[in-house]
């Protein structure tokens, strides 16, 4: 569950950093922040046998209303719910699952892939692909997705809510 939360953290200070001028003691205390509270809030929702099971619970959204546990994070740095609108994108999903996380900017925008590993016969997972280590510049396309607007353009351009047009989504079976 770590590593997840620690890309899925990683990911949304990435764009505070950024875009909000936040000073790095400031941007330490929300990461640590919102893994307590991702990790106290997954912790009985954590099914490795069964990724998908609590999916939904563990999705982090942004839409219209701030997700509550960033909101408790960004407040712990002195950060209204005003302010993480204007730092954060305004349409945000981001899927924590064992191991997967995933997000998507914008209602149309493609599901990148932040971070994967395969479980092991160890029990420590493997990691294969993804974008764990939030130095990264380049984040996988789910096989499930194909799209014009690639991950990678997609976080050049933080501050966009939806795809540039034109754009044309496919979903394969």
């Amino acid at each position: 569950m770590k590593p997840e939360i620690n890309a899925a953290v990683g990911f949304l200070s990435r764009f505070l950093r950024i875009k909000g001028h936040v000073n790095d003691r400031q941007l330490q205390t929300f990461s640590q922040t919102l893994q307590d509270i991702l990790a106290e809030q997954y912790k009985h929702h954590w099914f490795p046998d069964r990724p998908n099971k609590g999916s939904g619970y563990r999705c982090i959204r942004i839409n219209h209303k701030m997700d509550p546990l960033v909101g408790q994070a960004g407040q712990r740095i002195g950060l209204s719910i005003q302010q993480l609108y204007l730092l954060l994108p305004s349409e945000l999903t981001l899927w924590v699952d064992p191991f997967e996380v995933s997000y998507r900017i914008g209602e149309d925008g493609s599901i990148c892939v932040l971070y994967e590993s395969h479980p092991s016969t160890n029990g420590n997972p493997s990691v294969t692909t993804g974008n764990s280590n939030p130095a990264a510049s380049v984040a996988q396309v789910s096989p499930m997705v194909d799209s014009h607007i690639s991950c990678k353009e997609e976080l050049l351009v933080l501050g966009r809510t939806s795809p540039a047009k034109p754009y044309m989504m496919t979903v394969s079976s």
